[in-house]
């Protein structure tokens, strides 16, 4: 072997190392250079390099909001290697979801139909593969569809009323009465059963048995990566080399679940001609069109639905029930509520009776301001965009970052941020703010399309538990709560422990 031959993976690896280098650095001064107000990025993670260790991911976005949202429209950030505009100004994001939506309707998230089925699903759907999804799935998420999965959703809720009473009686009756009952994972396991029944018409029977194979898959999509952050960061920042290199996110014991699930039922029942009030079965009208759904695009959407309803709508009752804890004129009022609309209904739980509860829903509202359960919503820039009444251009390929956790948590536009204030979302109050104040489920074209879905269960599940049980705060909930560092989605780090008690003998 020669002595050049031995010094050659050396000069390649310095070679290389220059060009990275070099490109870092012009990266690094991408926004400085054009004038973008903007923070200096750490090597590989941007400008989020705490989140996971001091911080969670809301923290930065937060930060960067409070730091500029009186500076500029908008500033330059890193999402690891990516380039990012994060948008300060309402009109500026109004224009985004709304007015300019053409030039944003793509969110920019990694997918791979070929070698991750369950990956294609209409959140991660770019470009026309998006709107023929969309327009698809749209007819099944309206009011009238909703009335149909309302009475399964009734019913799992009434089985949950039974289950968290038997809970109580046993916690009642041991030493650990104090320490009352962990509520946020009772929450789970009764939005999963709800979930397998209205989306895959399945009896999960999670709330009797917490180890159910659909509550493990379930908490293992929030809990366990594929990959590490890098692998992560790369197949978002190069998606089609990420392609070209087979990379999947999804662990493959939940793909191929998910897809066992939903190839057996629809098996079983075009066997047997089962017809069920459920989003399957609505999938399964789709699939007979021309043109229609093959079976993995089914178990797409389906697996989509599952992990965006059953995680989101838990952890926001979760917290909406610490709050009412904490405020018992609150929680005593929306039990008013809830009896005398009950009462003007017969005594009969239907849409049109959750429909009228309207201080219910205020409280839905002020949780999800307060508790964002995803701190930002994004956008791709497909053509370059002169930021209106600006010199800026927001070039192709930019990824638009909404930071709605930010925005919720504005003092300027909802005084006392950090207090609980359902009175916040009277219709009069409301109608005085921008319309971009309040942005959980997204706005727009692209906005969440099951958030009706969402609404609903929230609200089934919050009125039947208020009607029934006084909750308090067990001594060992923190208030405030601390959030789980390492987690995506907002969530307490030590659980919600409340005691429960049935309202007769409160």
């Amino acid at each position: 072997m020669s002595f050049l031959t031995l010094w050659i993976p050396l000069y390649l690896l310095i070679a290389i190392g220059t060009l990275f280098f070099v490109w870092w650095r012009k990266n690094c001064s991408y926004w400085a250079v054009r004038g973008v107000v903007s923070d200096a990025p750490a090597l590989f993670y941007g400008n989020l390099r705490n989140v996971g260790r001091t911080q969670t991911i809301r923290d930065p976005f937060y930060n960067f909001y409070m730091k500029y949202k009186h500076v500029a429209p908008f500033g330059g950030f890193f999402l690891s290697m990516r380039k990012a505009a994060v948008i300060f100004d309402l009109d500026l994001i109004r224009s985004v979801l709304v007015k300019d939506f053409a030039n944003f309707s793509s969110r920019g998230a990694y997918y791979n139909e070929k070698d991750d089925p369950i990956s294609g699903h209409v959140f991660n759907l770019d470009g026309a593969s998006w709107r023929n999804m969309r327009a698809k799935l749209t007819p099944t998420f309206t009011s009238a569809k909703m009335k149909y999965m309302f009475p399964t959703i009734v019913g799992v809720a009434q089985e949950f009323v039974k289950v968290l009473g038997q809970e109580a009686a046993l916690v009642a009756k041991s030493d650990a009465a104090k320490q009352g009952i962990e509520i946020r994972d009772l929450l789970a396991r009764f939005t999963t059963d709800v979930i397998g029944s209205c989306a895959f018409g399945l009896e999960c029977n999670s709330l009797h048995e917490p180890n159910t194979e659909f509550r493990v898959m379930g908490k293992k999509i929030f809990t366990q990566r594929r990959h590490g952050r890098l692998i992560f960061a790369f197949a978002q920042a190069y998606p089609d080399l990420a392609r070209k290199l087979h990379i999947k996110l999804a662990p493959e014991d939940v793909s191929q679940f998910f897809r066992k699930v939903v190839h057996d039922t629809i098996a079983y029942r075009e066997q047997t001609g089962v017809q069920r009030n459920d989003f399957l079965n609505l999938l399964l009208e789709l699939k007979k069109q021309e043109n229609g759904l093959t079976l993995d695009q089914i178990a797409a959407q389906s697996f989509v639905f599952f992990i965006a309803g059953f995680e989101t709508s838990s952890s926001t009752m979760s917290f909406a029930l610490y709050e009412l804890a904490l405020n018992q004129d609150m929680q005593t009022k929306a039990r008013t509520e809830i009896e005398t609309v009950l009462a003007r209904h017969n005594g009969e739980f239907t849409y049109e009776c959750m429909r009228d509860m309207q201080y219910l829903y205020q409280i839905f509202c002020e949780t999800l301001r307060k508790y964002s359960i995803a701190s930002v919503t994004m956008r791709k820039t497909l053509n370059d965009y002169q930021v209106p009444n600006t010199k800026f251009v927001i070039e192709k390929g930019i990824i638009i970052v909404i930071p709605v956790d930010a925005i919720h948590r504005d003092p300027e536009i909802y005084p006392e941020p950090e207090r609980f204030d359902p009175t916040r979302f009277e219709p009069e109050a409301v109608a005085k703010r921008h319309p971009m104040t309040w942005l959980p489920f997204g706005e727009g074209p692209r906005n969440c399309i099951g958030l009706r879905f969402g609404k609903m269960q929230a609200m089934v599940g919050l009125a039947l538990l208020l009607k029934n049980y006084k909750f308090t705060l067990a001594p060992q909930t923190k208030v405030p709560l601390e959030m789980k560092l390492e987690s995506f989605v907002l969530n307490s780090k030590d659980g919600i422990h409340l005691i429960v008690e049935p309202v007769e003998s409160s």
